[in-house]
């Protein structure tokens, strides 16, 4: 034991440096932790003075893992991963048969949730439940088997083990107009919402899609009462008439039911949008296999973008 000891970094600067290795940022491991940022950086200096590496590049308010600092994240990761989840089943044994998805919150309500039953009436033995959030899967706060989210937004050392095509596209209530009426000119004229995005967050804005649709004209900023921090509710201000949205393949339900429609014919597609994740502790599990198998199914339909507007 006196010899592990004697390998080990200093402990108390393995949970900053995870932290930090998984956001690429201090000062989003210091809110994580409750921490300040300056104690963060001092722990990571400490850690690269005890193991004589660098272990970060300092950019402009950007940190990069080095080459022998993602090996160390890797390691760092695999080992904390491995005790929490242990704790957790020691604290709550999870059935064999218990399958927890974590997918971000609009995917979970508009696409996952009316699918479910088609994958209990095929595995009726096997319960999945769903951890749905509005935060990227690295902030999850309970252990996952799977999760879902969008493929640019945060996943730390965990890789995509699928990956598919997804759509952006403006919607409004049908209220405002009919699907395809209106040209890019006349919805800049409409009240737009807009998501608050925050630091290495996904979430595509309107200036960025009219960029890749080709539309020279700027959007105009947004006002009060059209800035959300929470995609679902900007979805729910759209159905109920106080603007335009971006909205993305997993939506399409609501395209169909009548309750959002599509003003303009104009659309980004995304070749590889939406991603889905395997945590390491799952991989002997046959219940995650099955859930995964029927998730790559319906993910890979020709039906998934639901373009039936």
């Amino acid at each position: 034991m006196s010899r592990l000891r004697q390998a080990l970094p200093p402990l108390s600067t393995l949970l900053p440096f995870e932290a930090a290795a998984r956001h690429q940022s201090f000062l989003r491991a210091a809110q994580e932790l409750s921490l300040t940022q300056a104690a963060i950086s001092r722990r990571i200096r400490a850690l690269e003075e005890s193991l004589g590496v660098a272990l970060f590049e300092r950019r402009h308010r950007q940190v990069v893992l080095t080459e022998a600092g993602r090996t160390l994240a890797e390691a760092v990761a695999g080992g904390l991963t491995d005790i929490a989840e242990c704790a957790q089943r020691l604290r709550h044994r999870q059935p064999p048969h218990e399958v927890v998805l974590f997918a971000e919150l609009y995917v979970a309500m508009y696409w996952l949730v009316p699918r479910l039953n088609d994958f209990h009436r095929r595995h009726p033995r096997i319960s999945v439940r769903i951890n749905a959030s509005s935060q990227p899967l690295v902030q999850a706060m309970e252990p996952f088997d799977l999760a879902m989210q969008c493929t640019d937004r945060p996943s730390g050392l965990l890789a995509p083990l699928l990956s598919v095509p997804d759509e952006v596209f403006p919607v409004c209530s049908p209220a405002l107009t009919e699907p395809h009426a209106w040209s890019i000119e006349t919805l800049l004229s409409r009240p737009l919402l807009h998501y608050r995005e925050s630091d290495n967050d996904a979430w595509m804005s309107w200036r960025t899609w009219l960029e890749r649709v080709g539309h020279p004209q700027p959007p105009p900023a947004p006002t009060s009462g059209q800035l959300f921090d929470s995609y679902p509710v900007m979805l729910q201000a759209a159905m109920n008439g106080h603007g335009i949205c971006l909205g993305y393949g997993g939506i399409g339900q609501l395209v169909r039911k009548g309750e959002l429609v599509r003003p303009v014919v104009e659309s980004i597609r995304l070749d590889a949008g939406m991603s889905v994740y395997r945590a390491r502790h799952a991989d002997d599990r046959p219940a995650v296999d099955s859930v995964l198998d029927w998730l790559a199914e319906i993910l890979t339909t020709p039906e998934r973008l639901q373009r039936e507007d």
